[in-house]
């Protein structure tokens, strides 16, 4: 299960993820520069850093390291939920409180994942009942 990124790692990060390309360290502390005063060498070693945690991998251009990142951000923060869920004594209550912070738009992603979900996975034991297609008809359940 992953570790929770620290504050200069997630900003790191969040730019191997937004560029999703490979990056150099004078890339990304040219932009971290942009809002925080910060030296090459500490860019340096959190990269470093990264890598040896295997969130990203690297590989030599010039004499330079190019990184790029080993998963998506939305793979990150699905093992952190599925960590944080899995750790509690009730994961349906948990499920239920975690739903009620979430803003319409939210549910309204969170209805669109299911709805994928659903269609891309078949139910065990037979079809869907006739007539109904997971992505139509559905609209405005559970709102």
């Amino acid at each position: 299960m992953p570790r929770q990124l620290g504050e200069l790692e997630d900003a790191v990060m969040t730019r191997v993820w937004q560029w999703n390309r490979p990056v150099t360290v004078r890339e990304v502390l040219e932009d971290l520069q942009q809002e925080r005063s910060i030296a090459y060498t500490t860019v340096m070693t959190v990269m470093d850093n990264l890598h040896q945690k295997g969130w990203v991998r690297r590989e030599v251009s010039g004499r330079a390291y190019r990184y790029t990142a080993v998963s998506t951000r939305a793979a990150y923060s699905a093992a952190l939920m599925n960590e944080a869920w899995s750790k509690s004594d009730n994961p349906a209550a948990a499920l239920v409180a975690f739903f009620g912070m979430m803003s319409s738009e939210q549910r309204e992603a969170l209805n669109d994942a299911v709805r994928i979900v659903q269609r891309d996975t078949p139910e065990q034991g037979g079809e869907e009942p006739e007539g109904h297609r997971a992505d139509e008809g559905d609209a405005g359940a559970g709102r």
